[in-house]
């Protein structure tokens, strides 16, 4: 019988051997940080505490304010579009060079989105009625929906940015930083109405995706610039906390007057060009490691199933809670009680093997609407993994994976 370990090195062999030699894997070491670390996020600084007979959502973030440096490691978003701004740059200049249509190349890029979302939104849309039809609060019902639903302004804002890349892959950064810094004098320096933040939406991620979409067409991933960005980056950030009034959390916090995330403000921002800094002194030690099948195989699976792990971690933290909730027939911490001790983090760690374990069920049955459908004679005859960086000869994905199992 062959061990576990024996079969996950033969797989890791197969997907070494089928992966192109000029692909860049550190791309997609990056993908798969940015997207792991928003999990970890989310499922370390949310909290559903039982009040009452109602769940309510609260953060460790509320009580204990010198965490909030720990947003600064999991607050991974602008990772994540500058490598969609450097993967969509050179898929578009692909396909030009191919004679693909805009439509067709749009097409391509979308379609690995709407069928993983149209589950979640399908699956919740039948677990809220069930929820309300069983006596549950709409409020409790309500506030469990929008947990699951609200990481999907990334995606929108994703999609939008994908769709204009043609017009903003030559557009530099320093255009929409200057956006956000002028919103952010308005709204902060001379009481201006609020609304005027949510230009910042667009224009914050734009930033690191227009860096993304620089690097693709200028190669800009030398050291110097990795350097001037991190640290840069880092300073600004640091000195418009300390000075300036601005939140030392990345993320929101539940009561919490401003956002650094909600709508992005100059030290989101400023943070996020710090991250691409780091991500692009991390791009040779990242090859170096990742010419090793074994971390190769762990970075290109994460890749495949990405909009999976990220669509259903907040249902596999819910339903961990409900679970914990019917077997120990009261509040568990960690789980549901209040977040405003150093114990409830430590339970917390402790319960994110639990989550994990959950989120892995949610993936085995829901994994497949973010594959490809192939006719059932095509996935008998596929045995392997096929990656390739780029534009796609085929609609089957979207951030340059091809694949067959």
């Amino acid at each position: 019988m062959t061990s576990p370990i024996s079969a996950y090195r033969s797989l890791a062999a197969r997907i070494d051997a089928a992966t192109p030699p000029q692909r860049d894997r550190a791309i997609d070491a990056l993908r798969a940080f940015a997207i792991l670390g928003v999990v970890l996020g989310h499922w370390l600084v949310t909290a559903l505490v039982l009040d009452s007979g109602k769940l309510k959502d609260s953060s460790p973030l509320q009580h204990l304010p010198q965490l909030d440096w720990v947003s600064w490691l999991f607050q991974t978003l602008a990772v994540f579009f500058l490598v969609g701004g450097h993967v969509a740059a050179r898929s578009y200049a692909a396909a030009q060079a191919r004679g693909t249509g805009y439509g067709t190349w749009l097409a391509a890029r979308f379609a690995r989105l709407t069928r993983p979302v149209a589950a979640v939104l399908v699956v919740w849309a039948v677990v809220a009625g069930a929820l309300l039809l069983s006596g549950v609060s709409t409020a409790t019902v309500v506030m469990l929906v929008k947990l699951v639903l609200s990481p999907l302004w990334f995606l929108l804002v994703f999609a939008a940015l994908t769709a204009a890349t043609p017009l903003v892959r030559k557009l530099h950064p320093l255009w929409p930083l200057a956006v956000v810094l002028y919103v952010d004098v308005a709204r902060f320096g001379f009481h201006q109405p609020g609304w005027l933040g949510w230009i910042n939406l667009p224009a914050g991620w734009l930033v690191p995706y227009c860096l993304g979409a620089a690097w693709a067409r200028e190669g800009m991933s030398s050291r110097r610039t990795g350097w001037v960005l991190l640290l840069g980056g880092a300073v600004a950030t640091v000195l418009l906390v300390r000075y300036a009034g601005y939140p030392a959390s990345m993320v929101g916090v539940p009561g919490q007057g401003i956002s650094n995330l909600n709508p992005p403000t100059l030290a989101s921002v400023t943070f996020g060009l710090a991250q691409c800094g780091a991500a692009l002194l991390l791009l040779g030690p990242l090859r170096r490691w990742l010419a090793r099948p074994g971390a190769w195989a762990l970075v290109a699976l994460v890749n495949l199933s990405a909009m999976t792990i990220f669509l259903w971690h907040q249902t596999a933290m819910i339903a961990t809670t409900a679970l914990g909730l019917l077997i120990a027939g009261g509040p568990v911490v960690g789980l549901h009680t209040p977040p405003d001790t150093t114990a409830w983090v430590l339970a917390r760690l402790l319960w994110l093997p639990a989550f994990a374990t959950v989120l892995a069920g949610c993936w085995a049955a829901f994994r497949h609407y973010e594959q490809p459908r192939r006719p059932r004679s095509a996935r008998r005859r596929s045995h392997v993994v096929r990656f390739s960086h780029g534009a796609k000869s085929d609609a089957r994905s979207t951030d340059g994976h091809k694949v067959a199992t």
